[in-house]
């Protein structure tokens, strides 16, 4: 996607929905002075271009029983096991996110446990017999903030 296929009325329609996506068109409509069919049609475009992503709600992993957050680098056995493994930790429910990455790790994955105990059951009868080479586990003790890339500023043609 390059950022020239933006204008100034995506910019600003990013920057009203990006805090809250459930903020009516209609709202949005209003604050940029266009149509809501106009907006609803921006942002499917921002949607196909790939822009957008998704919506959705943001659950809080302390509040349904997930106290532990993790992060663990992942060293592959064998690199052509790539795919095998990835495919594998799509399947583990608790694993969130997961990165392919560059320095020692080959990939490295956010994952939630109830507990301490749930996510070393995790490590080792999840991710072990993935095949890895070995894990490097990080607990986070509390998400200080996450937020929003900043939508680059549009300059005007």
């Amino acid at each position: 996607m390059n950022h020239s296929t933006l204008d100034k009325l995506d910019e600003k329609i990013l920057n009203l929905i990006a805090g809250d996506a459930r903020k009516p068109f209609l709202e949005v409509a209003r604050l940029c002075n266009v149509s809501g069919a106009a907006i609803h049609q921006r942002i499917q475009r921002l949607f196909k271009i790939g822009v957008l992503k998704g919506s959705h709600f943001i659950l809080n992993p302390n509040k349904i029983g997930y106290d532990t957050c993790a992060f663990v680098g992942i060293y592959l056995k064998e690199p052509s096991d790539f795919d095998r493994v990835m495919a594998g930790l799509h399947e583990i429910p608790e694993v969130v996110e997961c990165h392919v990455t560059t320095g020692g790790y080959d990939m490295f994955v956010k994952l939630y446990a109830r507990n301490n105990a749930h996510l070393m059951e995790i490590i080792q009868d999840k991710l072990r017999p993935l095949g890895l080479q070995r894990t490097e586990s990080i607990i986070s003790f509390h998400e200080a903030f996450i937020r929003q890339m900043p939508i680059p500023e549009v300059e005007e043609a």
